[in-house]
């Protein structure tokens, strides 16, 4: 027990080096450019946070962003599962979403959100460019799990006549766990920057985005620092608590 917490200590505090390595790197970086207006220091931006986190439309802002990342995600990870173990399933089902999918994988970004702009009001801007953007991974991890599955395993339950359901249930949807785990760790990580990017152009009342983008206009470079630090920071947060539950 007490071997486990030390090497558990022992990786918090590696890691803990690593962030304030760093940080001093980010320090010695901004005393070579000296010009806070181009790259403030990590204590400035720090202290610009510290005051944002005292005002109201700062978590406001949070709360919201944090709302429509979430329900982006969901609705991806939802219709990526389903519609990705029935494409697994059925040929026709592949093959008739094939087009879909490459059209969404090969348009830029910002194409997207741009047209989204033109289709939805700017709150709905970020949960659907989030959908279309993330449905695809977790659709072809989904996909390429079904595929994985020994087929000699689906010729034994077919022998013994094994219902469909518990095929699926006990067979493929055991095997495609890890693909979906990884599926979605993607998602986490490009969710926020999807979504923080259409909040930019969309600009929501309330939202990440458009504190990023008046900071930029204003060019108060430590407050555009901070609130990156906010996404990175909730990005992060995310994954590991995704992560957790895994575990768990």
């Amino acid at each position: 027990m007490k071997s486990s917490i030390t090497v558990e200590s022992k990786k918090i505090g590696r890691k803990i080096g690593i962030l304030v390595f760093w940080f001093f790197i980010w320090e010695l970086c901004s005393l070579f450019v000296n010009n806070p207006l181009l790259l403030p220091s990590p204590l400035e931006v720090l202290k610009v946070l510290s005051i944002l986190t005292g005002k109201l439309y700062f978590w406001r802002s949070v709360f919201s962003s944090i709302f429509r990342v979430l329900v982006g995600l969901l609705f991806s990870i939802t219709m990526g599962l389903l519609i990705g173990v029935v494409a697994g399933l059925v040929k026709f089902i592949e093959e008739l979403l094939q087009p879909f999918i490459i059209v969404v994988k090969a348009t830029p970004v910002m194409s997207i959100i741009i047209l989204a702009l033109v289709w939805f009001r700017s709150s709905n801007v970020v949960i659907f460019t989030t959908i279309l953007i993330c449905f695809p991974i977790i659709y072809t991890n989904v996909l390429q799990g079904i595929k994985a599955v020994d087929i000699n395993l689906i010729q034994m339950a077919k022998v013994y006549k094994v219902k469909r359901k518990y095929i699926l249930k006990d067979v493929y949807l055991p095997s495609i766990k890890h693909y979906v785990i990884s599926g979605v760790l993607m998602c986490l990580g490009l969710g926020w920057k999807v979504s923080v990017a259409s909040e930019i152009l969309s600009t929501p009342k309330y939202s990440i985005g458009l504190n990023l983008l008046n900071a930029k206009s204003t060019l108060e470079t430590a407050e555009l620092f901070a609130w990156t630090i906010v996404v990175v920071l909730l990005s992060f947060i995310f994954e590991a608590l995704f992560k957790y539950y895994v575990r768990k």
